[in-house]
């Protein structure tokens, strides 16, 4: 069967099944013709119309996108990349951390802006107009952007804390969706990636 596209949920580290399940609920709530797929090496990546990328430990994630040259591929074609948690700071070109980042976003990250493991916490904010449940793990938050770029576009604060942010077709958020029963951040992302696909 073709496929109209094909989100990958990579495979490295952290809520890579809750991820796949809710990105698969979103497809069916949407009812188009895509594939949600487990990917971990640059030739699977290849075959993708948009990334997830979980939670998880940021360091180890963005040394293994490297080591597989995941980062090389998705900058050559261009493949809309939605980044959570960790995913968030290594979509960043700069972070308060010595560490490899994907950088295609012009954004600076600040880990653990809401504190350690145990200061997680849930709380009710404002995304797209609309009030969600947001699931704070080792949260981080946005520092600072590029002011000069218009495709900049920030979707969420919290506490005066930038928790969303949207450029070009790449989203980054500092929070849990795939963790929650709402299918909404994923189906916003799906129809980026559609928009990029046309």
């Amino acid at each position: 069967m073709i496929y109209m596209i094909t989100i990958g949920i990579l495979d490295l580290q952290g809520a890579v099944s809750e991820h796949y399940d809710i990105t698969k609920k979103a497809v069916n709530k949407m009812g188009i013709d895509a594939q949600v797929e487990s990917v971990r090496y640059a030739n699977e990546v290849e075959k993708c119309d948009g990334i997830i990328i979980s939670g998880g430990e940021s360091t180890v994630i963005g040394k293994i996108i490297k080591k597989r040259e995941i980062d090389k591929i998705i900058k050559k074609k261009k493949i809309p990349v939605f980044g959570t948690c960790a995913g968030m700071v290594l979509l960043g070109k700069k972070t308060d951390f010595e560490q490899p980042l994907l950088g295609i976003m012009d954004i600076n990250v600040k880990r653990n802006a809401f504190g350690r493991q145990k200061d997680s916490f849930e709380s009710q904010i404002e995304i797209f107009g609309e009030k969600y449940l947001g699931v704070f793990i080792r949260a981080p938050a946005l520092i600072d952007y590029d002011k000069t770029k218009e495709d900049i576009k920030i979707l969420s604060i919290l506490d005066d804390k930038i928790i969303a942010v949207k450029q070009d077709h790449n989203i980054a958020i500092a929070f849990h969706p795939e963790l929650t029963e709402d299918s909404r951040i994923h189906e916003y992302f799906i129809k980026e990636v559609l928009q990029c696909a046309e």
